[in-house]
Order: structure tokens, then sequence, then C-alpha cells
């Protein structure tokens, strides 16, 4: 029995972890170079102490409330139908831009793991990633996708080989650089890359009868995440220095040698297909179920809006994931703190842990968020 409730403690944290690692552990080695790796870590620290509070404000909403919701529902609840519109509106757009993100990085990876023997334009292999991808959810393929204790072992795996193959490469003089001019890049990449609660309302379905066991759950499941993308950044910084591509595997390839280099990417493209096909199937969901839009339809929305954003010149990796993160999931945040301070007055019922100091963190929270919303559209008008 007890080795039954430590495989459901590590089902719980691995669902967290598969949900916050993907698409944007591709872009903070970037940032990183960009800036510098030690203000890189700087926000790395910041942001993941930021988003363990606020996955511990939505773990306590969780455990505040007898009827399971997601972030939609818990905003009907607590805030209003005005709330619930705003969340639902965030959570479609942030979608939307996931699903924009694994495009674009998607069609990269096929052009990694197939260029060396079909030369062709990287919107080509964009349009076979999307052909795979509205295939898979076509055919509804996202439960085969959703083994997350088998892809957060592969990918703890996967960086150790690129840690112990990699460490001699390290040039400190890579790690010492910094640049104030691109200070506020690493914000929006490295928040899109931490968040991950909407995860933990089927972490407490994971751990019914051991509630307890939800916030050191949380806890774990954010802070492998941050250790892997300190690591990853790190190794990969540390190797190419300037020369750190947005996508982070290609300019390891003079390093590490093209073998080394295709079995990364056939990694990330797995990772983010399956990612592609969860997400997908999520926004098909949202469209049948909420809008009362029938199948075909519902499909055809989840998969035609992403590529016709693409098609239309939004192809930027690290300004799409930096757009994303500073506004929709800083919106996400914003929401689920409000949310947490009328859950603690009418809550349905005792949760299993209490944070303290909640108001002065989660006011300043807002506060950091806010400010990345403002700096980010500030940023996009120049």
């Amino acid at each position: 029995m007890s080795l039954f409730k430590e495989y459901k403690f590590l089902c719980a944290v691995a669902v967290l972890i598969g949900m916050i690692v993907g698409a944007g552990t591709f872009g903070i080695p970037y940032v990183f170079s960009q800036t510098g790796f030690i203000i890189g870590f700087f926000y790395l620290l910041a942001i993941g102490l930021a988003v363990l509070v606020v996955h511990l404000f939505f773990g306590e909403i969780v455990l505040r409330t007898n009827q399971p919701h997601r972030l939609v529902g818990y905003a009907a609840k607590y805030l209003g139908p005005l709330a619930k519109k705003i969340a639902a509106g965030t959570v479609l757009f942030e979608y939307y831009g996931a699903l924009l993100v694994y495009l674009i990085l998607g069609g990269q990876f096929l052009a990694i793991v197939f260029s060396p023997l079909l030369e062709r334009q990287e919107t080509v292999w964009v349009l076979i990633f999307f052909a795979l991808g509205a295939f898979g959810i076509f055919l509804r393929l996202s439960v085969l996708a959703r083994n997350e204790l088998f892809m957060t072992a592969f990918l703890l795996l996967a960086v150790i080989l690129l840690l112990i193959k990699g460490a001699p490469l390290i040039q400190m003089a890579n790690l010492g650089t910094v640049n104030f001019s691109k200070f506020f890049l690493p914000y929006g990449v490295i928040l899109f890359a931490m968040a991950g609660s909407a995860a933990i309302p089927e972490m407490r379905q994971i751990l019914r009868g051991q509630e307890k066991k939800l916030k050191s759950a949380i806890f774990w499941g954010t802070f492998i995440p941050a250790i892997l993308y300190f690591l990853f950044a790190l190794v990969v910084v540390g190797i190419t220095g300037s020369g750190t591509t947005p996508e982070a595997i290609e300019g390891l390839v003079p390093h590490l040698g093209r073998g080394m280099i295709i079995l990364g990417a056939i990694f990330g493209f797995f990772a983010v297909y399956t990612s592609f096909l969860v997400l997908g199937v999520a926004i098909k969901k949202i469209y049948q179920h909420d809008y009362r839009i029938k199948g075909r339809w519902a499909f055809l929305l989840a998969c035609v809006i992403p590529l016709a954003a693409y098609l239309a010149g939004v192809k930027n990796f690290i300004l799409v994931i930096g757009f994303i993160g500073a506004v929709l999931s800083g919106l996400d945040g914003i929401l689920t703190i409000l949310i947490y301070f009328k859950a603690r007055r009418e809550g349905d019922r005792q949760p299993e842990y209490r944070l303290p100091w909640a108001r002065l963190l989660g006011i300043s929270i807002i506060f950091l968020f806010a400010l990345g919303i403002i700096y980010q559209f500030a940023y996009i008008s120049r």
C-alpha cells in the first residue's frame, strides 16, 4: 500500500513537471545568452519563486472547493461572470499561442533531423508538422501522449546525457557576460516556461485521500523544472555562448556532433508534438462543450488559427513565447491570486495547507505581473 501511495505521489509530481516542461525549455538558453547568464539566473530564481507561490495558491483554491473546476470554473464561482469571460479568453489565447509555438519549434526540429537528406524551406517542415498534428487531433491520439511519468524520466535522461557529453566543453567566459540592453528579454520567456497551474486540479484527483501531500507535490513539481532549466542553460550557453540559437539545439552541432544533435531534435519533436496533441484536443473540446460547436468545425477552429497566424508572418519563436508569458501567463497568475483571496473567505471546505503571509505575497506578485504586462506592450509599441 505504501508503495502505491508513493507511486501516486510521483505521478502527481510528474503531471506538473510534464505540464511545465515543454516548448519554453528550448528558449531559455537563448535569452540567457542574450542578457548574460547571471541576469538569466536572476530571472529564473525570481520568477521561479513567484510561480511556485501562484501554484501553491491554486492548490489551496482547489483544496478549498468541493466541486472540481479549472481556472475558468473557479473564476466563475468566486469572481462572477465577467471574470469567467476574462479567464476563458485568457486561457483560449494562451492555448492558441502555445500551439503556434509548437508549430514553429516542431518545424525547426524536423528541419534539423531531415535537412541532410532533404533541403527544404522551414515553412515546408512547419506544414508537415501541422499535418501530423492535425491528423493526431482528428483521431484524438492525445490519450497516447499523456504519459507524463515516462516523458519526465526520458527528459531527465536526456539532460543527464547532455551534461555528461557537454560539461567538458563548457567555457567559463561564456557564462560571465552581462548585457543590460536586453535586460527584460528573459521575463516573458521564463514565465511561459515555468507556468503549469492547469495541472494542479488533476494532481488533486491523483492524490485523492492523500491531499496533505499536494503541497509537497506542487513544490517538487515546480522546483525540478527550474533545476532542469538551469542545468540545460548552463551547458548550452557554456558551450555556444553568443552563438546560442533560439531553439538551443542547432548551435550545438559543431561541438557535440550531428548524431547527438539529431537525438536531441527527435526528443524535442516528440515533446512538442505530444503537447500539440493534448492542447489541440483541449481547444476542440472547449468549442464543443462550452460553445456547442459541432465536431468538424471545432476541429478546424482548433487547428487552423495557429497555422494562419504562422502563415501571416508570426514566426519569431522568442517573441511569441515572450508575449504569451508576459501578458497571458501574467493575466492567468493575477486571476489566480484574486480567486485565491476570495476563496480564503468563501471556500467550501478547510484546506490541507495554508500559506503564511498570503496577502503580502499575493499583492507583490500581482504588482510584478502587472508591470510585466505593461512593459511588454510598451516594448512591442516601440
